[in-house]
């Protein structure tokens, strides 16, 4: 019963609807984009306006819909809104915003925020040297892709989250009154500053300043 009322309901859409899927294909070959900002919000136009169908594979399969190209649009809108969120998610990290989490609750998320961000860089990566060819065809927008473009905006955050980091690390320690604690706790962001390093290709100023206080309550705790 279900699928025929299915297989009735694509029918009617084929039958109903046509001037509104050409209408729409249209807009997927014709429309042109300065930036991915644009993608994204022709995107989410076109899944609202998609979502009216009955079965959208099963209606667009009689039309000349533009797949390749929609299919194309779709994954450069998910790839860029999920590197966004991600760069988004670390910008808005405080170390001073007084919340009752542990020390080390909160390391571990700031943790887990850098392994997202090394692997969002890998598959960013390996998506620019597959795709690029293929958006560039569809008049995709591409620079964000690049080096300068979002990448350019995680190595940034990565940066936060070692300034965040160690600047909780070094609230704790200070309120240390003793113990081996503070010897583990000060080579644990050392370690976590050097793999930020690696992939940021450097820090900033106000990183190095608390870097460099790290390194002196290295040195004493080895006393």
């Amino acid at each position: 019963m279900y699928v025929y009322l299915s297989f009735a309901q694509i029918k009617t859409d084929v039958e109903t609807k046509g001037d509104f899927i050409n209408g729409l294909i249209n807009k997927v070959q014709m429309t042109t984009y300065t930036d991915v900002e644009q993608v994204l919000t022709f995107v989410d136009w076109l899944d609202q306006q998609l979502s009216t169908l009955s079965d959208e594979t099963g209606v667009l399969k009689h039309f000349s819909w533009p797949e390749r190209k929609a299919d194309a649009l779709r994954e450069a809108a998910f790839e860029y809104r999920d590197l966004k969120c991600v760069v988004t998610e670390i910008s808005s990290l405080n170390a001073d915003d007084g919340s009752p989490t542990s020390c080390e609750a909160t390391l571990r998320k700031i943790s887990s925020l850098l392994d997202k961000l090394e692997k969002s860089m890998k598959r960013l990566v390996n998506l620019r040297s597959s795709v690029m060819p293929c958006y560039k065809q569809f008049g995709i927008p591409t620079e964000w892709m690049l080096d300068s473009g979002i990448a350019s905006k995680m190595r940034v955050a990565s940066v936060t989250l070692a300034k965040v980091y160690m600047k909780r690390a070094l609230k704790e320690i200070t309120a240390y009154t003793g113990g081996g604690n503070e010897a583990v706790l000060v080579a644990q962001s050392v370690r976590f500053t050097y793999r930020v390093h690696q992939f940021a290709g450097g820090l900033d100023s106000e990183a190095m300043r608390a870097f460099e206080e790290l390194t002196q309550r290295s040195r004493l705790t080895a006393v």
